[in-house]
């Protein structure tokens, strides 16, 4: 661990404390905590096609920059815009929108969904003379921006090419689904349609949902209320199955890809081969312990070979296609945690491993291109702290690796075209948020933009981030948010936030800590405010996340039970009254820690929790716990229902009505239960939202869960 990020973790660090008396309501830290009161973000900002310039939108200004010095070249208003709108009798825009540039001198933009062209030199605005495209289209995947696309419709397929729209399936159903995402989105499956690299052919997935039971959600919206199936395949039960299939634009043909294996399998990180002749597929078994990497003939959909395979005693999990280096269409990058942290492979196309790019106890995150040659390879990674994030390149000959960012904290990089420039967006946990110009030859920087602290008008808690250490020597990264006048001499009440479930990291060096505004609003209120990663959470490597494998809680609640037994030690803390507050896995952790290590806590607050894992999706469920056939034990171990009795304190239990991801059931049950054990609890729930309450509600669904601290803890 870096030496200067040690200290920040070992060293309780101060934040300096602001004069101003302004305090925030809940409606201020939850609806305008992640804008107005977030340290700004820049609109729109990105490279110039073909230049070394850059732009981003800022007061119903477009801004150009010159990437060389970071100085602003050229200033485009509204105004400016207008007044050839206006020339032309056309209505007039109040803002930009849809502004795509076409080169440095011209660039789009969209007024009433009419796109106009702008240019620079001639300080004109025309009609666009592309063709016009829908966004509104679902699951829209451009080929060619308005003349070559995929998108689905009843959960058919269709492309337009040529000016006409084609038919591509029709037997889209309640139970058959083309195009569209498949496996509840896991290894890293995010849309359904996957273009060729020349545009000839597309990829796309078929699922059919046939044997997946459905299940009930109610839109109490109507009179009377209607229920509306969904497919959800619980864990142990009967799945999807899934198959690739072909579409090739130049004979209108559909052909589908021969995988064999059980139906239930994994069809997962579709990859084409840069010259449209294959397709690549990781192929993972349904008890997700083993996958191959699979090519397949893109004309015939036949089998060719098997690159190579990957097995794990607890699960495997890819997560990104292969990556053909740039000019070279012999060699692939491949990201695998094999070696205990997840790296870079670069391999042949015959599969033979050449080298292993990275390696260390740190963790690639994800990848950002090649340069112009296709020599070096950019990326994001945490070798400095697990907290922290940096841009790197490492070239592909010697597998050198070079870190391009400086300053302790989260690195954001946007790469331009030719890889010899990147914007820098850079957060700490004091510092809210600074964007650089970065050459990546001399590595010299230009600040072009600093964001004010949003916050410095209003009377604030100080926070920090820290280590402690786990029951087994662990290091585990810690933040805390004080009350506003902070005494030593007093002793203050904890609300213990978490989440500590896999693919989740809540601590990191940036702004607040990676905290929410909403605990600020709790400072204010006398409160301290308490966040710990514990096992099971990312970027710390296979080990620290697969420690929860068959036993989902288990390990999570002793790294919690450690952060407790911390805080306990702190003079300032008052040890009887603690409370714990989490959403979806965190509302399992909390329901699951007021129950498991009862009187522990006197107050939980536990929204959308998983209760009974058996209840709950088969992708991840039997990933993290195997299915309930086969670990009987840690599904009942960990069953929330099983403890119910044993609460002590107050629990307010909180659910969406129309929740598709942890089912409404799960907290009904629970309910259930509790009636049966004559244990009362507070139960709201929110018609009308899914897993997560957004929008306006969310201010009056955290109103609800700070008054319930206030009031009881």
């Amino acid at each position: 661990m870096n030496k200067g990020i040690l200290t920040i973790a070992l060293i309780i660090i101060s934040v300096f404390v602001y004069s101003q008396e302004q305090l925030l309501t809940v409606q201020d830290a939850v609806l305008k905590g992640r804008n107005t009161l977030a340290p700004k973000r820049l609109q729109s900002l990105g490279f110039i096609p073909d230049s070394k310039k850059a732009s981003y939108i800022d007061k119903n200004k477009l801004v150009m920059l010159s990437a060389k010095t970071g100085k602003t070249l050229t200033l485009i208003s509204i105004n400016d815009i207008n007044k050839n709108l206006i020339k032309l009798l056309i209505d007039t825009i109040s803002s930009f929108e849809g502004v795509r540039w076409k080169n440095e001198n011209q660039f789009y933009f969209m007024n009433r969904k009419v796109e106009w062209l702008y240019s620079l030199d001639k300080n004109m605005a025309v009609k666009s003379d592309r063709k016009q495209i829908d966004f509104s289209l679902e699951n829209l995947e451009s080929f060619k921006e308005g003349e070559v696309y995929a998108y689905t419709s009843d959960n058919n397929l269709y492309v337009f090419a040529n000016g006409q729209k084609i038919h591509v399936t029709n037997d889209g159903s309640y139970e058959i689904v083309n195009g569209k995402s498949v496996h509840r989105e896991e290894f890293g499956i995010s849309k359904g349609i996957f273009w060729s690299p020349k545009g000839s052919a597309l990829a796309y997935y078929r699922m059919d949902q046939t044997d997946v039971n459905d299940y009930p959600i109610i839109d109490w919206s109507t009179n009377p209320a209607q229920n509306k199936n969904i497919k959800y395949p619980m864990a142990g039960n009967k799945s999807h199955y899934v198959t690739l299939h072909i579409y090739n634009l130049n004979n209108n043909t559909s052909i589908k890809v021969k995988t064999e294996g059980p139906k239930d399998q994994y069809l997962t990180n579709i990859a084409w081969s840069p010259d449209e002749k294959h397709i690549y597929i990781a192929v993972l078994n349904r008890e997700q312990t083993n996958f191959k990497l699979n090519e397949y003939n893109a004309s015939t959909g036949e089998f060719v070979r098997t690159l190579f395979e990957e097995k794990d005693e607890k699960y495997a999990e890819p997560l990104n296609p292969m990556l053909f280096v740039k000019n070279n269409p012999n060699q692939f990058i491949w990201q695998s945690r094999r070696d205990g942290f997840n790296h870079f492979y670069l391999y042949h196309i015959n599969g033979t491993l050449i080298k292993q790019l990275t390696k260390g106890n740190w963790e690639v995150k994800d990848e950002n291109g090649f340069d112009e040659k296709g020599e070096n390879l950019f990326f994001h990674a945490n070798e400095q702290s697990p907290i922290n994030q940096d841009f790197y390149l490492v070239n592909l000959k010697t597998a050198k690796m070079r870190k391009l960012t400086t300053g302790s904290g989260v690195h954001t990089a946007l790469l331009s075209a030719k890889g010899d420039f990147f914007i820098d967006n850079f957060t700490s946990c004091f510092i809210p948020r600074e964007y650089r110009f970065v050459n990546v030859l001399s590595a010299k920087s230009n600040t072009f933009f600093v964001a004010e602290n949003p916050i410095t008008n209003y009377k604030l808690g100080n926070w920090n981030l820290f280590t402690i250490k786990n029951n087994e020597g662990t290091d585990l990264f810690c933040r805390m948010f004080k009350p506003i006048n902070f005494d030593s001499t007093k002793k203050y009440p904890v609300l213990i936030y978490l989440y500590n479930g896999p693919h989740s990291q809540l601590v990191t060096n940036s702004w607040m800590a990676g905290g929410e505004l909403w605990y600020q609003f709790m400072a204010q209120k006398g409160y301290i405010v308490f966040t710990l990663d514990g096992r099971g959470t990312n970027y710390r490597g296979k080990t620290f996340e697969q420690a929860i494998h068959r036993q989902v809680g288990t390990k999570e609640m002793e790294d919690q039970i450690s952060g407790v037994n911390y805080l306990k030690s702190l003079p300032f803390v008052e040890a009887s009254r603690i409370g714990v507050h989490g959403w979806s896995y965190g509302g399992f952790m909390t329901t699951s820690l007021m129950t498991r290590y009862p009187g522990v806590f006197k107050v939980g607050a536990a929204g959308g929790p998983v209760i009974d894992w058996s209840y709950y999706e088969i992708m991840y469920g039997e990933r993290y716990n195997d299915s309930p056939q086969e670990n009987k034990e840690g599904y009942e171990k960990n069953n929330c229902l099983n403890y119910v009795d044993k609460l002590k304190g107050k629990l307010l239990m909180i659910h969406g009505a129309q929740d598709p991801v942890v089912v409404w059931q799960h907290s009904i049950m629970y309910q259930k239960k509790a009636v049966e054990k004559s244990v009362q609890l507070d139960y709201y729930v929110y018609p009308g939202h899914e897993h997560n309450v957004l929008g306006k509600d969310r201010a009056h669904l955290m109103e609800k869960i700070c008054n319930y601290f206030i009031d009881n803890l």
